[in-house]
């Protein structure tokens, strides 16, 4: 037997909190688009039949979609309300991004990873389906786009 370290298991990916500079806007049960994608452009050098060059070229992020069940806080509906209509309207027609995170949390509540973004917005909320025949859980959903992950600290 050896008395080597071990290995940490991988951290259980359901429970994680979502914050938009600084205000917690709240847990979600699923989030996606933790993603980036680097395009790649072919070029045909002349002359030079057996392969093309790939260059590295610009950086996407798709949107992240957050969705949890329906909760009594607002924080979520108020940040998507002052980037539309009356909540635009009073802040000069101009969307003011803002910086946020979604943090991995650990079963104490500790931070395991935390993924910061820049310059989001959300673009789409979508309410629950509402069915009296339903037995489903109350979900909303929100999309939010960004222009990338910040540098961790």
């Amino acid at each position: 037997m050896t008395n080597a370290p071990r290995t940490p298991d991988p951290p259980f990916t359901g429970r994680f909190m979502f914050t938009v500079d600084g205000l917690t806007i709240g847990s979600f049960t699923e989030v996606s688009g933790l993603a980036v994608q680097l395009d790649v452009e072919e070029l045909a050098e002349g002359g030079q039949n057996h392969f093309t060059h790939k260059l590295p070229g610009r950086m996407k992020w798709p949107n992240l979609v957050l969705k949890r069940g329906i909760t009594d806080t607002d924080n979520l509906f108020q940040w998507f309300a002052s980037c539309s209509g009356d909540g635009l309207a009073a802040g000069g027609n101009k969307i003011e991004p803002k910086h946020g995170s979604i943090s991995l949390l650990d079963a104490a509540g500790e931070v395991v990873r935390k993924w910061a973004f820049v310059d989001a917005f959300p673009v789409k909320w979508t309410g629950p389906r509402l069915s009296a025949s339903s037995r489903d859980v109350a979900v909303e959903e929100l999309e939010v786009c960004h222009c990338g992950f910040a540098p961790q600290k």
